[in-house]
């Protein structure tokens, strides 16, 4: 069966279908919004991009998709504390064009990090999180600071075990963990340094979705193609894409780059 836009908002529709939903359909840019009319809460899926996934993964996209929606609604629907679960907070990266306020309005708690991300901060619910706001935090009596400083510490204890795998002569590490925070790991300044002192060439990393951070030790000029292809690879098939640009790290920085093909990179214009 070849899936289409009309069709897939046809499935979508189906699967989350639910008395307390209502779906908007925006034709311009293709996108399926899922409210719940009791909290007036709710999620907007780009059915493009949808349809991408499902070209590679076929019904396991759709199933990420609804397990995402679901959970994500659940969630709007409840009140929650950070009071006595502050290990439950987390950094969580993602793309400059993600909104900075809830659709309500209010600013969501972030931080620039790079050219291409910015630094959110959430409460981890156990199979989801919600990110924090500046309402949630006024409402628990916290000010900002201290959200930040619990989730630098709390990101650092996760564990950092990764994959290694070496081709034409370069090394890929790989931390999939699937816990929600594995692009997080790229705030991780001590483990981003034991990867430096252990790097055979330059050092390169990546977080193209929220449950991957590729670091890459390049060792040739082959090595920045297949990281490219990789990053675009994981990129487009990520439930949260953040981007498909690598970064160099040099001196304790992070520097996105375009990695054209079968040339060295060129640093991004900031």
């Amino acid at each position: 069966m070849k899936m289409t836009i009309p069709k897939l908002r046809k499935l979508l529709e189906e699967r989350l279908q639910n008395d307390d939903r209502t779906f908007k359909y925006n034709r311009d840019d293709e996108s399926l919004r899922v409210e719940s009319n009791s909290t007036e809460k709710g999620i907007t899926l780009s059915l493009s991009k949808i349809l991408a996934k499902w070209e590679i993964n076929k019904e396991k996209a759709i199933d990420e998709v609804v397990y995402y929606v679901e959970e994500a609604l659940q969630v709007m629907g409840q009140e929650h504390s950070i009071s006595g679960r502050e290990k439950n907070i987390f950094p969580v990266i993602r793309s400059t064009s993600f909104p900075t306020k809830t659709s309500e309005g209010v600013s969501f708690i972030y931080d620039e990090h790079t050219a291409e991300t910015r630094i959110y901060y959430a409460l981890d619910l156990g199979n989801t999180y919600r990110l924090i706001d500046e309402a949630f935090v006024e409402r628990e009596g916290w000010n900002v600071e201290q959200i930040r400083e619990i989730a630098k510490f709390n990101v650092r204890s996760l564990p950092t075990n990764y994959k290694k795998d070496s081709v034409a002569g370069n090394d890929f590490y790989f931390i999939n963990s699937n816990d929600g925070y594995d692009a997080s790991r790229i705030l991780n300044e001590s483990f981003l340094k034991e990867m430096d002192e252990m790097k055979k060439g330059t050092l390169a990393v990546a977080v193209p979705h929220q449950d991957v951070l590729i670091v890459a030790d390049i060792q040739n000029e082959t090595g920045y193609d297949i990281l490219a292809q990789m990053t675009m690879s994981f990129f487009t098939n990520g439930l949260v894409p953040i981007t498909a640009l690598s970064f160099l790290y040099e001196n304790g920085e992070l520097e996105p780059i375009f990695i054209l093909g079968k040339n060295r990179p060129s640093r991004k214009e900031k």
